[in-house]
């Protein structure tokens, strides 16, 4: 299937510190995509993978599950590692739980965290029932494009598939599993106001990992997509500032941008 316009991977080299960027679930790179640029303007190597089943048709996702999501960020972090001196793994959403699951299982490679509203959990009731109701229904109303600004919106799926969304909580699972093992710096953006994933998620997080160098900020003007809302500049900038601390020193601008 062609991919939905805007929904491209996105690729820079830049200099010797690498971030990776994971977008979340049944969205696409363009909810990240400025915050990729800004990254790149800053003359950091950075990459922006397109998950499986992304960015063309919500049936698309339907076939795919967690571990093919992981693949490609795992395989992403670690070429950036092969060619970078430091990496840090930021992530929106289920981003932000692939993020985490990369952190524990990459341990020294995963230079540091920036998750903006993390998903770990599930707040619907309704979940217990995926493994049954996911082989009656195809999919049911989707989640993406939860932004107060109106003047933005984002590229996802108006469905959200059951058989991927039964995956999901599968991901869930071993996210929460492995959270102690999470010890690197994190910064955690959260919105007051989020439809999407209940403030019981980052509260979970942070009771959770083992990580001692934490930093909460909250973007109070923002729902669910705060990368794409009236809190962008904040998180652009708070994310810029904890790589330049942990990195010692800011980087040159270089290079190329690439899609694909």
């Amino acid at each position: 299937m062609p991919l939905l316009p805007g929904a491209e991977p996105y690729h820079h080299r830049g200099g010797p510190t690498g971030v990776l960027l994971c977008h979340g679930f049944t969205g696409s790179p363009q909810s990240l995509r400025p915050w990729a640029e800004r990254l790149a303007a800053e003359g950091h190597t950075v990459a922006l993978p397109l998950l499986p089943g992304h960015g063309t048709r919500w049936q698309d996702l339907q076939l795919t599950r967690w571990q093919d999501w992981y693949a490609v960020l795992s395989r992403e972090l670690l070429k950036l590692s092969a060619d970078c001196e430091r990496v840090f793994v930021f992530g929106l959403s289920m981003g932000g739980g692939l993020a985490l699951k990369l952190a524990a299982e990459h341990g020294d490679r995963v230079a540091g965290l920036v998750l903006v509203n993390p998903s770990v959990r599930s707040d619907d009731p309704a979940t217990v029932l995926l493994p049954v109701l996911r082989h009656l229904v195809p999919s049911v109303r989707g989640i993406a494009s939860d932004i107060a600004a109106p003047d933005s919106a984002e590229l996802g799926y108006d469905r959200t598939p059951l058989h991927a969304a039964w995956s999901l909580s599968l991901l869930w699972r071993e996210v929460r599993r492995v959270l102690p093992e999470v010890r690197q710096p994190v910064l955690l953006l959260r919105s007051p106001q989020d439809h999407v994933v209940s403030p019981a998620n980052s509260a979970l997080v942070l009771a959770r990992i083992s990580s001692v160098d934490v930093t909460e900020r909250l973007c109070e003007q923002s729902y669910h997509v705060a990368t794409l809302d009236r809190d962008a500049e904040l998180i652009f900038e708070e994310s810029l500032g904890f790589v330049r601390r942990l990195s010692g020193a800011a980087q040159p601008a270089a290079a190329s941008d690439q899609r694909g």
